[in-house]
């Protein structure tokens, strides 16, 4: 099978890389042509633009938001170009309202759709262990199985509405700000007292919160690890506004949504655009003094 991959950031390098090494044919486009050469050195293909991307069998996109995603699949002819049949995986975390909107756009042009974005940070992309969130029309979705296993460990459909997909993902990365920033007030707390960091969370990580976002964040939170990003801040602030966006929608209220707002507003504000959204316990440190 041919497969297409858009969206070369950190993420999408790591998955497109996967997919090559996993024997299949990959034609790639980026933004920046820098991760396009890297890519095509260990022998994937070039798209010279977008919509040269619709013939493939597979269409896979990695982009950074709403508004790239939109300029890229829409704006720039892909979806146009797209032979019938074709199923394109979106991997992003997007809103809810444009996942409806571009599942309309693919079914009008006879296109299969499925929102599918991932759970897991470049290094489990690269090794194939991503959690993948699979939603859209259970037959194309078997059709994509083998696309969806070959970039990671584990699928999870959640119905046939690829926009539930979206919102699982928002939800999930609204926990893992959570933990980050009680972390990094927890963190603060006992700082103030004398506890070293990396004693504190190496009780609390094997203990009550033996779990993989705490255990992976709360590693780097130990050692102050906030750079190189991993997943950067302002994407972090970007997930948390559309969880925000997304219970306005329907009246659901997130009041502690409002507070990871502001703690990645104030970390981006202050310097640390380039920082990991970890470094929102950077920020707690810096609210009290240390």
């Amino acid at each position: 099978m041919e497969i297409g991959f858009i969206g070369l950031g950190q993420m999408g390098k790591a998955i497109a890389g996967r997919l090559l090494g996993s024997g299949h044919r990959v034609r790639v486009w980026n933004r920046s042509p820098q991760a396009v050469q890297e890519l095509v050195a260990n022998g994937a293909q070039a798209a010279s633009q977008p919509a040269g991307l619709g013939k493939v069998d597979f269409l896979l996109s990695m982009l950074a938001n709403d508004a790239a995603t939109r300029a890229v699949i829409v704006d720039q002819g892909l979806l146009d170009a797209a032979r019938p049949g074709l199923i394109h995986l979106n991997l992003a975390t997007v809103s809810v309202g444009l996942a409806k909107e571009l599942a309309e756009l693919h079914r009008q042009r006879n296109i299969g759709y499925i929102g599918a974005p991932v759970f897991g940070r470049p290094d489990a992309a690269a090794a194939g262990k991503l959690h993948v969130v699979v939603a859209g029309d259970p037959a194309t979705v078997a059709k994509a199985q083998p696309v969806i296993d070959a970039i990671g460990q584990k699928s999870w459909p959640v119905g046939d509405q690829p926009e539930h997909a979206n919102v699982v993902k928002i939800a999930g990365n609204f926990m893992i700000a959570s933990a980050i920033e009680t972390m990094g007030e927890a963190v603060a707390l006992t700082r103030s007292y004398g506890v070293k960091a990396d004693t504190f969370l190496d009780i609390l990580t094997n203990t009550l919160f033996a779990a993989p976002a705490y255990k992976v964040y709360g590693s780097m939170i130990a050692v102050e690890k906030y750079t190189p990003a991993g997943f950067p801040a302002p994407l972090g602030l970007k997930d948390v506004r559309l969880a925000l966006t997304a219970a306005d929608a329907n009246n659901v209220p997130m009041p502690f949504a409002n507070v990871l707002r502001d703690s990645l507003m104030e970390l981006i504000a202050t310097g640390g655009g380039d920082n990991d959204w970890v470094a929102m316990a950077k920020v707690a440190a810096r609210r009290a003094g240390l």
